[in-house]
């Protein structure tokens, strides 16, 4: 070893053999520093371990690593750290293990890494069916991200809060969450903004329409809001509602109606 490799700081050459390639030099440089407890570094130390273990393919000795980093508080690292817990728990399908470590986290309070835990736990709800849960979570992943002057998580979040409030059947509250978000999102996120306020209005456009037909419209209004409902359904990938208009229009009781909609749909023969 050189001279100006004896000065080099511990972390730094760690670091640069892990780079190299030589994880297993890498860990023991590591794995010493977050053995000691009086050692200042000891946090990022773990969390660096927590990582070169994980490339090693040693799940459990990383999550061993990572966690002796969350015991030491940092507010960085241990954020760092419980961040790596339960990506890891999601990626083997550990649901409870990692919703904990995402309110672990939370708990931290480390203003960069909350609304990721926000979106995450969310995101584990919906999955598990549980909107309301989901839509508590992404509301306050765009409270942290506004608070923290986060403007693409704060689109993020308002993106994915219109999807749940679509899927709950709230499409008029997704439009407004969606309206509000694009005047002060970054130019990136305008566009993925625009389409799903798209969505959220067809949806809106299908509950007029359908409000047209159930007011008992004239048969010529009825006609044409039941074309119009039976040709967007498909748009938002219902294809068997959309028959399902049709053939209530065709069948219905009015001849009239049911004359002007057989017009309507056979202009597609």
């Amino acid at each position: 070893m050189t001279s100006s490799e004896l000065r080099t700081p511990p972390l730094d050459a760690a670091r640069r053999l892990a780079e190299d390639g030589d994880l297993d030099a890498a860990a023991a440089i590591l794995a010493e520093l977050a053995a000691d407890p009086d050692e200042p570094d000891r946090a990022q130390a773990a969390v660096g371990l927590a990582v070169v273990l994980e490339e090693r393919g040693d799940a459990e000795g990383a999550r061993a690593a990572a966690r002796t980093a969350l015991a030491t508080g940092h507010p960085e690292y241990a954020a760092q750290a419980a961040c790596h817990l339960a990506q890891g728990f999601e990626r083997e399908g550990r649901t409870e293990q990692a919703r904990g470590a995402w309110q672990a986290v939370l708990g931290l309070g480390t203003a960069a890494y909350v609304p990721l835990a926000h979106l995450a736990l969310a995101r584990l709800a919906a999955e598990a069916g549980a909107l309301d849960e989901a839509e508590t979570a992404l509301r306050e992943a765009g409270a942290a991200a506004v608070a923290g002057d986060d403007a693409e998580m704060a689109a993020h979040a308002a993106q994915q809060l219109a999807e749940v409030l679509t899927e709950r059947g709230e499409p008029g509250e997704a439009a407004e969450v969606l309206l509000g978000a694009l005047e002060t999102a970054p130019a990136e996120a305008v566009p993925r903004l625009r389409v799903q306020l798209g969505i959220a209005h067809l949806e809106l456009a299908c509950a007029e329409f359908a409000g047209a037909v159930e007011d008992g419209a004239d048969a010529g209004t009825g006609a044409l809001a039941i074309e119009l409902l039976a040709r967007t359904l498909p748009l938002r990938g219902r294809d068997e509602d959309a028959e399902r208009v049709w053939a209530y229009g065709l069948d219905h009781e009015d001849e009239t109606l049911a004359a002007e909609v057989r017009l309507r749909r056979d202009r597609d023969a």
